[in-house]
Parts: C-alpha cells; structure tokens; sequence
C-alpha cells in the first residue's frame, strides 16, 4: 500500500475540516446531499460523454494503483537479466527455453520467446516497444479520465452554486427556505474546487507517475534482452541496466 497516499487524503482533508472546525464551523455545514449529486453526477456525466467505455473502465480499474500501486521490481529484474545473460554465454540462447517457460513477468516472458527463437535484436527490440507504446498510450489514457474530472469540477460546482442561487431567488418571500438555498450554493462551489484539486488531480498525476515507471522498467527489460541477444558481456549488461535505477 502506498502510505503517502492514505496520508495525503487524511491530510488534505483533515486540515479543511479542522480549520472549519475552529472557525466554529460544524461538519454537518459541509454535508449537502444535492450539492454532491449535482457535482458529482454532472462531473462523472461529463467525463462519460468525452470519453469510450473502454477508457473510462479502465480509469476506474486503475484507480487502486493510487493506493495499491503494481509492483515494479527493476532491482530484482537487473538480477535475472544478468542470470540470463551468464546462462545465455554458457549454453547459447536455446538455454533461456526452460527459463521462458516458468518467467512469471508476461512482458519479459515474450521478449525471452523472442530471444530463444533467434529474432534479430533490432526486431526484438521493434516488437517489445510498439507494446510498451500501446500499453502506455492506454494507461495514459484512463489517467485524463481524473484530469478531465478535475478540469470539469469546479465548473459544474459553479452551476450548482447558480442553481442554488436561483433557488433563492425563487423563495424571497419565504424565508424558511433561503437558507437551504444559499447552502446548497456554497456548498456545490467547495465541492467542485475541493474535489478537483484535493482529490482527482492529485489522483491524475499519481496514475501518470506510476504509467512513467512502469515504462521506464519496460524499456530497461528491453535493453537488457536485446544486449544478450547482440552476445554482449554480462557484466556491461548489469552495468548498463543500473543506469535505470539511478
């Protein structure tokens, strides 16, 4: 689990309502149900209409790497990439054929398959990076799913906050009902701003971050497979793949 996420949402929120609270504000002001579902519902509805289905499942599916990101073990790679190599130098590419077979890592098996097979390592190297660009491309994607709700938000907090104003002004004469109004219109306003740039942001840049280390790792994975392939030392190869962890 990511901690300095879980922290970053306690923080940025504890730090809003503790500063209601001692501004003698009480938690029950900033709970408005019609305001969350105009923001809400009009930002998610908006989302929706710019973006395909599959985009936007994916966005929803990635959403737990903010706070359960996908493990990118680069240390431990540069290690089997060395192995391979040692064991490629001893007992010629045809010896990686046991270790394809059990490579639990999906992208790395393909480029082993690729190697055991003898491909050329310019055509190793084409293959495994137009799927890096593929999958980066997609997962880049599904992560503007959260800047478009971010850049969308505020905006649609401004409608529910002219709406909660025009339902004043249809009141006057009662004033029993003003109240209401005029909180549903403040409130819709702190919700679009308070969830675009607390919340989903944060979240759009998290996801890119992640999307950015897993391509780095890739692309580290293709350099390693392709330099066996072209029967470089073992050692050059563990040295030039450390650059990556820099």
């Amino acid at each position: 689990m990511d901690i300095l996420s879980v922290l970053g949402v306690i923080v940025a929120f504890g730090a809003i309502l503790g500063g209601n609270y001692l501004e003698g504000g009480h938690l029950s002001s900033l709970m408005q149900l019609t305001a969350f579902i105009i923001v809400f519902g009009g930002t998610v509805g908006a989302i929706m209409l710019q973006v395909p289905m599959r985009t936007f499942m994916g966005s929803l599916k990635m959403s737990l790497w903010v706070f359960l990101p996908p493990k990118i073990p680069a240390a431990e790679a540069i290690e089997k990439i060395s192995a391979w190599s040692n064991t490629a130098r001893k007992e010629g590419l045809l010896g990686l054929e046991s270790i394809a077979d059990s490579e639990e890592d999906v992208f790395a098996k393909k480029g082993l398959q690729l190697l055991v097979d003898g491909s050329e390592p310019d055509v190793i190297r084409g293959i495994l990076e137009v799927e890096v660009g593929t999958q980066e491309y997609e997962a880049t994607q599904a992560a503007k799913v959260y800047e478009g709700l971010g850049g969308y938000c505020p905006t649609v907090g401004i409608i529910g906050a002219v709406m909660g104003l025009i339902h004043v002004m249809n009141n006057l004469a009662d004033p029993s009902k003003l109240g209401g109004g005029i909180a549903v219109a403040f409130v819709a306003t702190i919700y679009g701003v308070g969830l675009a740039n607390l919340f989903f942001l944060p979240m759009a840049n998290k996801l890119k971050s992640i999307i950015h280390q897993r391509s780095q790792y890739q692309e580290m994975v293709i350099e390693g497979i392709v330099s066996i392939a072209e029967g470089e030392n073992p050692r050059n190869i563990e040295t030039k793949l450390q650059g990556y962890m820099v």
